[in-house]
């Protein structure tokens, strides 16, 4: 749970007041420094501030939002912000909401990437990722459990969730893959068992009313979000120069083979492979980062995916990190701006990287918002994306006993276990699920407990 950043409107049952930009323009920079806890985190933190607290949009207008961000490649919490932005206030609303949700990350992991890579190595943060990481994976735990607890409404889904986890926690079977079955169970289900695919599972807490919201359920689409050959054409042509532009402005200045050129397209071909959220194409940005292209080294990898994990904004941030790493040690960016102008190196490095990574989601959103709130009451459509969102609980949950394996088991079975790190996380799991304290004041009591831990006792 988290503090409430605004009131609760008047009275339950009175619809809320119509939301100004700037009122909004508020809440989406609030959330980019508020958004820790990876994705199911960040949908937990705006289904409660969105849905329950201040009744914007209904909970399954938001439900069917997200099953369409879980499809794409991508941050799927940031693409729901700009979803929500853009339903809510056209382009430029969708172009904030999901710009604010990653720049507070982008100037934080600037002046973190500066620090670590200028200052060497740093006992102090050493001591606050020892407590940090425990932390993490409870969070991981808490999401799984949120999750499901609004996906998973009958057996069925539950089925389906299962068999998810099943599938790629013992057979490695491709995310892609799984999403690909899901949505076929979904087609074929929608039809012969229409009532086990509605949206939420056809039950409980997508079917509880928080009172009115702005967006209800039978809140009539607005004109801006109606489908139309014409806006599709226009924002894919749009999206397409804002890659195009800057691709062919540094092929042509730097050269194809120069390393922000590479970066450019490098992480234009990353943000196209990640289905399933950061963890997903993690392995393929490490070994494109370091053994392909050399832009910084093992540990140096791990470290920048620790500095993930402690800022707001999605885990895939860690792509600032490589970037900015990457274009602070690069020779052709030394030659470029001297020996004094590293820092500018890297900064630019790591923006370009971000523009390229974080790009093709507003495309998808500014795509596909309008066809899919045409569909937000057509079974044929949501009885897929409700099966896709129950197997992503199922590799959420994989992801939290990844997590909780590296970090009690740090060398393999065959090591000690870290009972210390045990201790945190079922500290900070007792925090989330019985005493309801938010990410943030779980995250920062953990970071203090480690630190003092590493430097007094350990």
């Amino acid at each position: 749970m988290t503090t409430p950043l605004t009131p609760p409107p008047a009275t339950a049952d009175a619809r809320p007041a119509d939301v100004g930009f700037w009122q909004a323009f508020r809440f989406w920079l609030k959330l980019g420094f508020i958004s820790f806890g990876g994705p199911a985190g960040q949908i937990a933190i705006m289904h409660q501030e969105l849905v329950e607290r201040r009744r914007w949009i209904s909970e399954r207008r938001f439900l069917h939002a997200l099953n369409y961000c879980m499809v794409l490649p991508g941050p799927e919490a940031q693409q729901l912000a700009t979803y929500i932005g853009w339903l809510m206030h056209r382009t430029w609303g969708g172009i904030v909401a999901g710009g604010l949700f990653v720049l507070p990350s982008l100037f934080i992991l600037i002046g973190l990437s500066w620090v670590y890579i200028a200052f060497g190595d740093m006992p102090l943060v050493a001591g606050l990722f020892y407590g940090i990481k425990p932390a993490v994976t409870a969070i991981v735990v808490q999401a799984a459990h949120r999750i499901g607890s609004r996906a998973l409404k009958n057996n069925v889904l539950w089925a389906i969730a299962a068999a998810s986890f099943v599938a790629i926690f013992a057979a490695n079977v491709p995310f892609p893959a799984i999403v690909a079955a899901a949505a076929a169970i979904g087609y074929v289900g929608g039809r012969i068992a229409p009532d086990k695919f509605k949206a939420g599972g056809g039950h409980g807490k997508a079917d509880k009313s928080f009172g009115p919201a702005l967006i209800d359920d039978d809140t009539p689409t607005p004109e801006h979000a109606l489908f139309a050959w014409g806006k599709l054409l226009r924002a894919a042509l749009v999206g397409s120069l804002l890659w195009l532009v800057p691709m062919a402005l540094l092929a042509a200045h730097y050269g194809w083979a120069h390393t922000l050129t590479q970066m450019g397209w490098f992480f234009t071909k990353a943000a196209l492979l990640t289905f399933g959220g950061a963890y997903a194409v993690l392995p393929y940005v490490y070994q494109g980062a370091v053994g392909g292209y050399g832009w910084l080294t093992p540990t140096q990898m791990i470290d920048g995916l620790a500095l993930g994990e402690t800022t707001p904004g999605p885990l895939i941030m860690v792509v600032t990190f490589v970037g900015f790493v990457g274009g602070y040690q690069s020779a052709e960016m030394r030659a470029l701006f001297g020996p004094d102008g590293l820092f500018l190196a890297g900064a630019l490095a790591a923006t370009l990287v971000t523009w390229f990574t974080f790009l093709p989601s507003f495309v998808f959103i500014l795509m596909g918002g309008p066809f899919i709130e045409t569909t937000h009451n057509d079974l044929k459509f949501t009885a897929p994306l409700t099966a896709i969102t129950a197997a992503v609980v199922g590799v959420i949950l994989n992801l939290a006993l990844f997590f909780g394996y590296h970090v009690l088991w740090p060398q393999g079975f065959a090591g000690s276990f870290e009972w210390v790190s045990a201790l945190i996380a079922l500290g900070a799991a007792i925090a989330l699920f019985r005493f309801k304290a938010n990410v943030i004041q779980v995250i920062a009591g953990c970071a203090l407990l480690g630190f003092l831990l590493k430097t007094f006792i350990l």
